[in-house]
């Protein structure tokens, strides 16, 4: 398996460390693109409003008016996700795969807010996942983060956005709600990161059993199961972590990289991944922003893992270079 394993982004643009999971902590960086426009809600309304730009002789009234911010077909727009951090390393992953062998990276629009989820019940709001859709749509704790992210994705329709994705696991869980009266493109992590797998063709190491994915993930992200349903919709047998390795494996190795204990946290991680393994499973998925870069890049598990982040990107630059050439 080596499309997961190889070709993977180095360029930092100045302000990305080597070593990623060590700065989250830190104050996220500002970054412009030059093909790009990157705008940033004030984590408040939720409305898409831009900052104040008065320094710059740009008043708010002028991005106001109904033509497009950018017009060109394959425009993709990025609705950021929890961590900012997590939405420049996937901003990273497009323009460095975009520019590989001559290409160029299809213009952008970002709409990050940060602080949208950080006054919600999150366990709570998972928890309501399980329960049936009926219940779900009346919940009001689910209608104010879906009613944040609708208004995000309108937000990027009206600057000029032909595609859009979401770089962040959490919001994943409410994709079918922001996406459902989307007239455009909007891709789905766990369907990038299916397909691909699909396309590898790979072989179960059991006789007699599917081909086996592992998934690795916090408790919410697992919980709300967008990752297994769209792995089983392509064939594929799931295994995630029982209780007993997310609550003394899983768990404490997020808990470790917040202490910064990176060390504790990578033990813990090792262990996780081999007891999917062990399951017999082909790959496994981290999905998790927390535990991306934990592992060394030289650490021979690391072949078997995929960020479905990088999936994500893949998909993002197909369909962008499709539509770029009228495909």
């Amino acid at each position: 398996m080596s499309f997961h394993t190889q070709n993977r982004p180095t360029l930092r643009f100045g302000v990305l460390s080597e070593n990623r999971t060590q700065n989250r902590t830190k104050s996220s960086p500002s970054v412009a693109v030059h093909v790009s426009s990157v705008l940033q809600t004030n984590g408040k309304s939720g409305s898409g409003n831009l900052p104040d730009q008065s320094k710059k002789g740009m008043a708010l009234k002028k991005c106001q008016v109904p033509n497009f911010v950018l017009s060109q077909p394959n425009t993709v727009g990025i609705i950021g996700g929890v961590s900012v951090f997590s939405s420049l390393l996937f901003l990273e992953k497009l323009v460095w795969w975009s520019l590989k062998d001559g290409g160029e990276c299809p213009p952008f629009v970002v709409c990050s807010d940060p602080t949208q989820y950080k006054e919600l019940p999150i366990r709570s709001l998972f928890q309501s996942l399980k329960r049936k859709a009926a219940e779900i749509k009346c919940s009001s704790n689910n209608w104010a983060i879906v009613e944040s992210l609708c208004r995000k994705r309108a937000f990027l329709e009206n600057s000029g956005a032909r595609c859009i994705v979401m770089p962040c696991h959490l919001s994943h869980a409410w994709h079918d709600q922001i996406s459902e009266d989307c007239s455009l493109n909007f891709l789905h992590v766990g369907e990038c990161v299916a397909r691909e797998l699909r396309e590898a063709k790979m072989k179960p190491l059991e006789t007699g059993s599917n081909v086996r994915i592992g998934v690795l993930a916090a408790d919410a992200t697992l919980m709300a199961g967008f990752y297994q349903e769209k792995l089983q919709s392509q064939g594929f047998e799931v295994v995630v972590p029982d209780k007993a390795t997310m609550e003394h494996v899983v768990t404490p190795a997020i808990e470790a990289l917040k202490r910064r204990d990176m060390e504790g946290a990578r033990n813990l991680l090792r262990i996780a991944v081999q007891v999917l393994l062990v399951r017999a499973v082909n790959i496994v998925i981290i999905a998790s922003d927390e535990l991306q870069g934990v592992l060394p890049h030289d650490d021979p598990l690391l072949k078997n893992c995929i960020d479905p982040m990088d999936a994500l990107a893949r998909s993002t630059i197909k369909w962008a270079k499709a539509t770029g050439s009228g495909g």
